[in-house]
């Protein structure tokens, strides 16, 4: 047990990047782990891939989110993310552009969906 303590590979576990992942315990918090092993899987990677993976990705993808948030704070109104800061960031990717059009409008969809099935049960 005490050769693991000495070992340098033991330090991979902890976060010292500084950019808020990492939990209480020095060890990260992984957030996405079993969505990305899926994404993985379904994109043409190994059932399980290697744990390793999943952390870069998820380092990735949290990375990511972290810029976009900091981009949307800083335009409209400051302080607050809005759908149309996020719209207005990613508009020159086209394929990010239109998925988000695509799941917004699905989304429209569903509330439209869910109102019209509330009133048939409830009678408004």
């Amino acid at each position: 047990m005490a050769e693991e303590e000495d070992d340098p590979a033991f330090d991979e576990d902890f976060d010292d990047s500084g950019n808020g992942v990492e939990s209480g315990h020095g060890k990260r918090k992984r957030l996405f782990s079993k969505e990305l092993r899926c994404m993985m899987y379904g994109f043409g990677d190994d059932q399980n891939p290697y744990t390793e993976s999943v952390d870069i990705l998820e380092d990735l993808v949290i990375e990511f989110i972290t810029e976009m948030t900091h981009k949307a704070m800083s335009i409209g109104r400051q302080g607050r993310v809005q759908v149309e800061d996020i719209v207005f960031l990613i508009r020159k990717d086209p394929r990010k552009f239109a998925r988000v059009k695509d799941l917004l409008t699905m989304n429209e969809e569903l509330k439209r969906a869910r109102k019209a099935f509330d009133e048939a049960n409830y009678g408004s």
